[in-house]
């Protein structure tokens, strides 16, 4: 499932609390995001047709929540990323990560970390 930014700020807002309603959503937004109740509306009539949201009418009001994890909608888009900007390749992706300039030596660090462990967990 790919989203776009528009649609992954919605889906943060309801990943923080659910089941939400749109002006619920509307509330916890980022302070630079200022969208009309209608955007909002439509941004999450978009997320219910690719079915990442769910929608229950209660009334006159509909309360959404989330079909798809966090976690998944992650993974969806790291492999679109790793797809489309390093050919499917971790190697590449791990060598521009080793040395991107703009991570801290500790951010290194906890990569380097990270790997390790899961080196080990999985005996390797």
């Amino acid at each position: 499932m790919k989203l776009t930014e528009a649609e992954w700020q919605i889906m943060n807002a309801l990943w923080q609390e659910h089941p939400a309603t749109a002006r619920d959503i509307m509330d916890r937004l980022p302070a630079g995001v200022t969208w009309a109740y209608t955007t909002v509306k439509t941004l999450l009539t978009r997320l219910v047709e690719k079915e990442a949201i769910s929608e229950v009418k209660q009334g006159n009001t509909s309360v959404y929540e989330p079909v798809v994890s966090q976690r998944k909608a992650r993974l969806s888009a790291f492999r679109s990323l790793l797809d489309q900007a390093f050919d499917g390749a971790i190697g590449p992706l791990m060598h521009f990560l080793a040395e991107e300039k703009q991570l801290t030596a500790k951010e290194k660090a906890e990569l380097a970390r990270i790997l390790e462990r899961e080196a080990h967990a999985k005996g390797g």
